[in-house]
């Protein structure tokens, strides 16, 4: 059984820094990709940042530059550092973990970041 462990998050002021981390365990079939999304009340969730098994990432145009995610491949795991953040950031974050063959995808439960000063 797949599961989903997730840590950090929390407050910080414009300008500031968190991390947020992300395991998996119980993952017997191939990752694709593991990363992060976001959601705020009444809007879908969206991608953040994701890195994929072979070594390529993507990053929501809002964050780029600001926030970097880190992968271990070994450890199932997955970070990702915010930098500068925003008030714009503030949203409950969610790990992705996507799966192959079937392709399938599971979600860590979400960590609240608020950037605020």
């Amino acid at each position: 059984q797949v599961q989903i462990a997730t840590s950090g998050g929390g407050l910080a002021r414009p300008g500031g820094s968190l991390r947020l981390s992300c395991a998996g365990a119980g993952i017997t079939r191939s990752i694709e990709h593991m990363g992060w999304y976001r959601q705020t009340p009444g809007k879908e969730r969206e991608l953040v940042a994701r890195k994929f098994t072979y070594g390529g990432a993507d990053y929501a145009d809002s964050v780029k530059g600001r926030f970097l995610i880190f992968r271990d491949n070994a450890l199932n795991t997955v970070d990702l550092q915010m930098n500068n953040l925003q008030p714009e950031d503030t949203a409950l974050y969610f790990c992705s973990v996507h799966l192959l063959n079937p392709p399938s995808d599971f979600w860590g439960q979400g960590i609240q970041v608020t950037v605020s000063s």
